[in-house]
């Protein structure tokens, strides 16, 4: 079977998305004569630019071209500056110690703290505490690093290897996000938040197991016959321990510069459309073409349902749901968001807590469990796990919320 490179693979999973869509419409318009290739592709290209072009008509008749370009451009200058370059200094960081942790039995000794509650909590074998050990530590990817090693999916069964891509995303950035939050004066609201990230990650993998189990009973089998032996998965290198430390220092912190630049493109371009669909014109209602200015489109059509968000997250202000909405693309655009929260003076320790939550549990998983079921060879559970999932987030964000209010009363 030939292996096509990563770029031209994607291609032909778009193309096909293309075409099943076309099918659908063939089918349901009953076309005698199925569309031609380029006839699809002019239409798709058409249906784009519609979109395209109504989207930007309609922020620029409201702020005029020249203030919505200067007001785009300046977001994301202003994000660059303040935001990315901030986050970048927390990955470096967090990196370099997340390495120390691993090369020196932190991170084993964690797993063995946290290895009796896989079991009963996630229905997961003891090894699985590894994996949420990592993600937390870097980013979603490290769950797929370790499902291939066959040292650590031995102790699986198929359904339970599949439902990691849920348990290690509910876990992704943890460390970041945490130390994002604490740096700004939140601590108190970040702790409840990892608590209902706990929550909303058992829920998601607890639904992602089952929808597995109900539609391919199969799978209820091990990965391998033979028993794997977790002594093999080692993060330890060879040298003194100096040595060991200098090096772990420097390749965490490099690691932690490739998270930091896998982020930019999420801040400046998600968050800085999300911001200009959220905030509205500067003082006295006027546009000035300064950042953070915009149409509030996504303000105006929460407040229209603020009361399930008071209830459920205990949002004040409408703008505060815009956090969630951009978790479900990136993470780090989503913390892009907070400061400016933060200067209005609308957010609070509540806010922080659902945040949190809710950015470790969906920590970008639209964007990544597509790519992570593919290399695991289960594309064709792709839909279970996003619906798993994103009942898991919003399950975590509503946790969060009230295990706040509760240590509030106490």
């Amino acid at each position: 079977m030939k292996i096509l490179p990563r770029s031209r693979k994607k291609s032909f999973q778009y193309a096909q998305t293309v075409e099943k869509w076309f099918a659908h419409i063939e089918k349901m318009f009953k076309l005698k004569n199925p569309l031609r290739f380029t006839s699809k592709r002019s239409m798709e290209a058409l249906l784009f630019l519609v979109l395209f072009v109504g989207f930007f008509f309609g922020l620029s008749y409201k702020m005029t071209l020249p203030m919505m370009l200067n007001t785009f451009m300046q977001t994301a200058y202003h994000l660059l500056l303040e935001t990315v370059f901030y986050i970048m200094a927390i990955c470096v960081l967090m990196g370099a110690i997340s390495k120390l942790l691993a090369e020196f039995g932190v991170v084993r000794l964690m797993e063995n703290i946290l290895r009796p509650f896989m079991k009963p909590l996630y229905n997961l074998p003891g090894v699985a505490a590894l994996g949420a050990v990592m993600t937390f530590l870097s980013d979603n990817p490290a769950i797929i690093t370790l499902s291939k090693d066959k040292n650590f999916s031995r102790y699986f069964k198929k359904y339970q290897l599949v439902s990691l891509t849920n348990f290690g995303t509910a876990f992704g950035m943890g460390l970041v996000v945490l130390a994002f939050m604490t740096g700004l004066g939140y601590g108190k609201g970040s702790l409840v938040g990892i608590c209902g990230a706990v929550i909303g990650s058992i829920i998601s993998t607890r639904l992602m197991q089952r929808s597995i189990l109900k539609a391919y009973p199969e799978m209820d089998t091990p990965v391998a016959e033979e028993t794997g032996d977790e002594q093999q998965i080692s993060f330890k290198s060879e040298g003194s321990a100096f040595m060991r430390f200098l090096n772990s220092i420097l390749d965490g912190g490099k690691d932690g510069v490739g998270i930091g630049v896998a982020i930019i493109p999420g801040v400046l371009v998600i968050s800085t459309l999300v911001m200009m669909l959220t905030f509205g014109p500067g003082e006295g209602g006027v546009y000035t073409g300064s950042a953070y200015e915009g149409v509030p489109v996504i303000t105006w059509a929460a407040d229209k349902i603020s009361f399930v968000f008071r209830w459920l997250f205990g949002f004040m202000n409408p703008e505060l749901i815009s956090f969630p909405i951009t978790a479900l693309g990136a993470v780090g655009a989503a913390l892009g968001l907070v400061p400016r929260f933060v200067a209005q003076g609308i957010i609070d320790n509540n806010a922080i807590a659902v945040f949190t939550a809710m950015g470790m549990c969906w920590s970008g998983f639209l964007s990544t469990h597509t790519a992570m079921l593919d290399s695991l060879g289960y594309r064709k559970l792709i839909s279970k796990a996003i619906v798993a999932h994103t009942i898991g987030g919003l399950c975590a964000g509503i946790a969060a919320h009230w295990l706040f209010v509760l240590i509030s009363l106490i």
